[in-house]
């Protein structure tokens, strides 16, 4: 089990498909953020299941498809504020907290995001 990726120690694709379903339905309700997620929803969803797969040990899907991820480039041209990061933070939380997995992969996966969420910070205001 130690040789696992958190990919497949979480569920593989099956669990980044609850996760990313979960998340995008807070997200795309949510007041602060959902301005920054306007494009076709399905392939949001789709964009961030490859991302998660390749982020969290699993396939290179996400660059197989889109390239190198760049993901601080491809998000440059939103405005994104420190209470964006947050707010995307709090939805990541809930949407991990649904998944059927043990507190402590819940943990150890969730604590994979705030670097990056905060790296996406552009904004002061």
């Amino acid at each position: 089990m130690e040789n696992q990726s958190l990919y497949e120690r979480i569920g593989g694709d099956e669990a980044l498909r609850m996760l990313t379903d979960n998340f995008y339905d807070l997200v795309f309700s949510h007041e602060l953020i959902s301005r920054l997620f306007k494009t076709d929803k399905d392939l949001i969803k789709e964009k961030q299941r490859l991302f998660l797969t390749q982020f969290l040990g699993g396939p290179q899907a996400y660059s197989d498809v889109y390239g190198h991820p760049m993901m601080r480039a491809r998000h440059m041209p939103h405005t994104i504020t420190e209470d964006d990061a947050v707010a995307w933070l709090q939805c990541m939380s809930e949407a991990v907290g649904k998944l059927p997995v043990s507190k402590e992969l819940k943990d150890e996966l969730f604590n994979r995001f705030p670097r990056t969420a905060f790296f996406m910070v552009n904004s002061e205001g």
